[in-house]
């Protein structure tokens, strides 16, 4: 009886592992699922800016933006992720690389060699991306300088430097459907609400995480922990911006300058970057999707240190 209940047992964890090892198989997108178009320069440069491409993978220390070496150094609680060269390199960065190749890293996360990636890369809101808009892209990065020169690898903790185990995030946290605009709204209010919710990734820094690194859906936009450790991200709900007007939303991500008179500090400032690059009708539109926000409360932020103390 001891016997067949171990073999039982033994059965039961082998199909469990298959059937785990099966759900968490990188997606790809096929190469036939991309028909023939001519691509559109001008909306992958608008592309380009609206998801902040430049703000990460710019190389660190030189003011061109369009010098996507990498070699950024991101600090979270997993560990350092170093962002990676994307310039059109075709030793160090994407050069290489198929429109399939590329339209899979940013739409499911799946690098060309077939690994997962990790989310520190925001494809859980590039996701939500329109697939012309991210061919787009790809074309105009191809007509960017090519820049020689690798980032060193990842240095994680275990078990997160399992990519394998990235799958079992994704089945957990990972949504890819497309963004649908909503009848009920404007076309401005629409337009707001696929660049904030996609390209513009701005969940991924304004909302509190889990403990394996999930967005607390309940409090989307909310704010919270700065992932890198370095302070408190703002709620951008009612909440936090309820006497902010569209305008002063739109003013802000044009010169960075806050209705008080203050200015964009940190990450922020690289945000209004690539958002002051953006048209003002798209500007507008964030705005008007970020203004429409409910009130929802965050995380209660820490009491700010002394001068001086500890």
């Amino acid at each position: 009886m001891l016997k067949k209940l171990s073999i039982v047992a033994l059965v039961v964890v082998v199909v469990g592992a298959a059937a785990l090892w099966f759900l968490t198989e990188p997606a790809t997108i096929a190469a036939s699922a991309l028909p023939q178009r001519a691509p559109d320069l001008a909306n992958g440069k608008t592309v380009f800016n609206a998801g902040g491409c430049a703000e990460c993978h710019a190389t660190p220390g030189q003011d061109d933006r369009s010098k996507l070496g990498g070699g950024l150094a991101l600090k979270s609680d997993f560990g350092t992720f170093h962002v990676p060269n994307i310039s059109p390199d075709p030793n160090d960065g994407i050069g290489k690389w198929s429109e399939a190749d590329f339209v899979t890293a940013v739409l499911r996360g799946t690098a060309p060699s077939g690994v997962h990636l990790y989310p520190a890369f925001p494809y859980p809101s590039y996701a939500h991306a329109r697939l012309d808009d991210v061919r787009d892209l790809f074309a105009y990065m191809k007509t960017l300088p090519s820049v020689a020169g690798r980032a060193p690898p990842n240095e994680l903790k275990f078990p997160f430097n399992i990519r394998r185990a990235v799958g079992l995030w994704k089945l957990l946290f990972f949504d890819d459907a497309t963004f649908k605009p909503d009848p009920a709204q404007s076309a401005q209010w629409n337009r707001g609400a696929y660049l904030v919710n996609s390209f513009g990734h701005c969940a991924e820094c304004h909302s509190p995480r889990n403990a394996l690194g999930g967005i607390k859906t309940s409090q989307r936009f909310a704010g919270g922990p700065d992932p890198e450790g370095k302070g408190w991200v703002p709620n951008i709900t009612q909440k936090g911006l309820k006497d902010w007007s569209a305008s002063d939303i739109a003013y802000f991500l044009e010169t960075g300058m806050t209705p008080e008179g203050d200015s964009a500090g940190g990450s922020m400032a690289q945000v209004v970057r690539n958002t002051a690059q953006l048209g003002k009708d798209d500007r507008d539109a964030i705005a008007a999707y970020i203004k429409s926000l409910p009130a929802v409360d965050g995380p209660s932020r820490p009491p700010r240190r002394k001068e001086g103390a500890g």
